[in-house]
């Protein structure tokens, strides 16, 4: 299986409209337009690895009036991280953070913001390490007043953070930058 013309031009538009925060996202989103233009394969086709770079989609929960953020206690990762997964062959990245949204949470997404507010690249850890994940990261109107269902099979806990309480020592090695980005945008 291949990547598609119109999936690979839609992958690009939406990396090259993100706005970089500092000097690490725009190296990440050189690096991403330069990977896309390579004509290497963008979408994960076998678990957990191949091809060794691939494209995630996070659905951050952000609550709007508590200032908090919804992280999952994912089993695989061992780190404190927002919903999402990975993009499926010629997937549109929004729609695969729209799929991630309902399979893992059940919920259909309120986008805050039409197109992702931030773009990283990450070596994993945890029990699948050492492949490269290309994130983008979509935020989604959440309610932390709410119950939500997750996944038992991905995920031991789901919790919501303040934002000044996230433990980024046990999360994504971006959330403190992606939370700076974050603030700004308020």
């Amino acid at each position: 299986m291949q990547n598609t013309k119109e999936a690979i031009a839609r992958v690009r538009d939406v990396v090259a409209q993100i706005k970089s925060y500092d000097e690490i996202e725009a190296g990440h989103i050189a690096d991403a337009l330069a990977w896309i233009d390579s004509g290497a394969p963008l979408f994960r086709v076998a678990k957990p690895d191949v091809p060794p770079k691939h494209l995630v989609s996070y659905c951050v929960l952000f609550d709007p009036i508590a200032e908090k953020i919804l992280l999952v206690d994912h089993k695989k990762a061992l780190l404190w991280l927002s919903p999402g997964g990975h993009v499926d062959l010629n997937e549109d990245p929004k729609e695969a953070a729209r799929r991630e949204c309902f399979e893992e949470l059940g919920i259909e997404p309120e986008f805050l913001f039409e197109r992702p507010v931030f773009l990283t690249q990450t070596l994993t850890v945890g029990l699948t390490a050492g492949h490269t994940d290309v994130t983008f990261w979509y935020v989604i109107r959440g309610d932390s007043t709410a119950s939500y269902v997750f996944d038992p099979e991905e995920f031991n806990d789901i919790r919501w953070f303040g934002l000044d309480e996230i433990p980024h020592e046990k999360s994504d090695v971006h959330q403190a930058r992606f939370i700076a980005k974050l603030k700004e945008m308020l």
